[in-house]
Order: C-alpha cells, then structure tokens, then sequence
C-alpha cells in the first residue's frame, strides 16, 4: 500500500473541508425557513446524512496511509477553504451558499485525485472520484432549487 504523506496531507484537507461542510448543513438543516421548508429541510439532511459518511471514510483512508488524521475544530478551520456560516441566512443564500462550497470541495476531491494518480494510489483516486461526482451532482441539485 501507498504510504505517501502528500496523498494523506490532500485527503486531509478533503476531510476538513468535508465536516465543515457537514457542520454547515446540518446548521442549515435546523434553521431552513420558508415556503420550501419541508423540501429544503429533508434535502438537506439527506446531504449531511452522505457528508457523515464520508467524514468517516476520509478519516479511515488517511489512517490506513499511516498518517494521523485531523479531528478538531481548529485543524478543520486551518485546512478548509469551506467556511462556517454567519448568522441565519434565508433559504436562497443557504442554497448558494451549499452549492458554492460543494464546488470547492469537488475541487479538492480533484486535486487529491491527481495527486493519488501521481503517487499510484488507486484506492484514494478511487474514493476522490466518487466525492467529485457525488459534489458535481449535488451542486446541480441545490442549484435547482435557486431562482
């Protein structure tokens, strides 16, 4: 098995900035009002329910590299470009707001994905490639929903 530090470094940061997302949207999950409550409500604890999930493979992947991985808020606020909310926006900027971030981590998805081709690791490309299209999609889902 590939042990490279650099794949495990990437992948950490996919990590971080998928529980920030996960952090973000389950937030949003309580606090989503409007007309589209129900809907929003549900699609959004459908998206937290995947982003748990995938915390944790994230999480077990960089240790089975042979690195620690990352568990704490100040790790997560150091190594992920996703950030936490302010206040309580309205449903139309919660959305944008998702969809923004799930582009930013299909973009760290793909830089760990060229980064595990480089170094030959075909179990982390594997699981890069699920979370980019697994994002790209949930992008257009949320996107959707917007005006």
């Amino acid at each position: 098995m590939n042990h490279n530090p650099e794949v495990a470094a990437a992948l950490a940061r996919l990590l971080a900035e998928t529980y920030t997302l996960y952090l973000k949207t389950h937030n949003f999950h309580w606090n989503v009002t409007g007309p589209n409550f129900h809907a929003l409500h549900l699609m959004f604890e459908q998206q937290y329910t995947e982003l748990a999930t995938a915390v944790d493979t994230l999480a077990e992947r960089i240790r089975a590299l042979g690195q620690r991985a990352p568990g704490s808020y100040a790790e997560y606020a150091k190594l992920s470009a996703v950030k936490d909310a302010s206040g309580t926006p309205d449903a139309e900027t919660m959305l944008a707001e998702l969809a923004a971030d799930h582009k930013l981590v299909a973009e760290q998805a793909d830089r760990v994905l060229r980064v595990a081709q480089e170094h030959s690791d075909e179990g982390t490309a594997s699981i890069a490639g699920d979370r980019i299209e697994l994002h790209e999609k949930t992008v257009w889902m949320l996107t959707a929903h917007l005006r």
